[in-house]
């Protein structure tokens, strides 16, 4: 439509204007009273006056047709993710969860996402309530996919995970992820106020409950500096704020929930150092006294871990606390942290490579 007004205009102005500067003279000039029998500057202009307005309905038809056709898109794709079934169902006399303590098993578990593609097979630990347990490997072994199956994203094809002797499969799954909080390298935050992405974790937050979680996360004082505080708006994903500065809300929130299960999927791996040793900080209180699973390809971040697992080829192949692990001879922790002590670019990923 823009290039049919665009040529009408064009062809009105060339024509016309050629015809009003050589006085040509056309068969109804004298009756339309042009000048010297020929097309008079008025006479063109309003020939292109009415062409604009005859365009413009029809440039606005095409505009709105455009958005309804967008609109109509964007609904289809709502409502096939509203149409979705879930895969992981509550059962209908599912148990509730009450005084979770912690304690947390996989037997014989093997998960995968394509049918003959398995993604993890006969992982089998136990922990107690309160412990931190490490969970390293190289890109693509599965460590991601445990802690999911834990949150009962997806559900295990062969084994069970148990929560304090419960079966996930048999609680309820509000429950069970209320009782759980997570901490990824890229926190989600909403288009609005720092105040309400923190209480999204628990809305009935009083206001000192919430400023508490974020001093013991050390976030406070960042928040406190920004020009509104915390009634700041964020970006789309927080990306006014530094990937520290997401980090430490991310953390904040978390502790806001008061999870008795902690997730931390790679914290810290894109932060300096400095900002990495606050973050840490507010890790170290977050996980005081509550069972946490920690991700991570900086093997110097989970030293105080109670255990590791270390995780290659879809099972777990050592476990036992840093200290033990490099002591092992040829053990692939140990080599795998020896090989970082001296370049710490080396991540899991590239040490695998090298040993396949």
């Amino acid at each position: 439509m823009n290039f049919m007004t665009s040529l009408t205009l064009g062809l009105l102005v060339g024509i016309g204007g050629f015809l009003a500067l050589n006085g040509a003279t056309a068969p109804n000039a004298q009756a339309s009273g042009s000048a010297a029998g020929g097309i008079s500057i008025g006479l063109l202009t309003a020939f292109i006056l009415y062409s604009q307005r005859f365009f413009d309905p029809l440039r606005q038809i095409t505009q709105v047709y455009s958005v309804i056709q967008s609109a109509l898109a964007g609904a289809e794709r709502l409502f096939e993710v509203l149409d979705m079934k879930p895969e992981v169902v509550e059962k209908a006399d599912a148990l509730p969860l009450k005084d979770l303590r912690g304690a947390v098993e996989f037997k014989d578990v093997e998960f995968a996402y394509e049918e003959g593609k398995p993604i993890l097979e006969d992982i089998t630990f136990h922990t107690q309530p309160g412990q931190v347990i490490a969970i390293v490997g190289p890109t693509g072994a599965g460590k991601t996919t445990l802690v999911n199956l834990l949150s009962r994203f997806y559900d295990a094809q062969k084994g069970y995970i148990t929560i304090d002797g419960n079966d996930i499969r048999d609680v309820r799954l509000d429950d069970l992820r209320t009782r759980m909080g997570v901490v990824l390298q890229e926190p989600f935050f909403f288009a609005t106020t720092i105040r309400e992405n923190l209480l999204y974790a628990r809305p009935e937050a009083t206001e000192e409950e919430m400023m508490a979680a974020a001093r013991t996360a050390n976030a406070h004082y960042f928040i406190s500096r920004l020009p509104h505080g915390y009634d700041t708006c964020l970006s789309e994903r927080g990306s006014n704020l530094s990937q520290g500065e997401r980090q430490l809300l991310g953390i904040a929130r978390a502790i806001l929930s008061n999870p008795r299960i902690l997730i931390l999927d790679e914290a810290t791996s894109s932060v300096d150092s400095l900002t990495e040793s606050h973050i840490q900080e507010g890790l170290i209180r977050l996980m005081k006294g509550r069972t946490s699973f920690i991700i991570a390809h900086r093997l110097s971040t989970v030293r105080n871990a109670d255990m590791v697992l270390v995780l290659h080829n879809r099972r777990i192949i050592e476990s036992g606390t840093h200290e033990a692990l490099i002591k092992k001879p040829n053990g692939f922790y140990a080599r795998l942290y020896s090989l970082q002590a001296l370049k710490p670019e080396i991540l899991e990923s590239d040490f695998a490579a090298d040993q396949n």
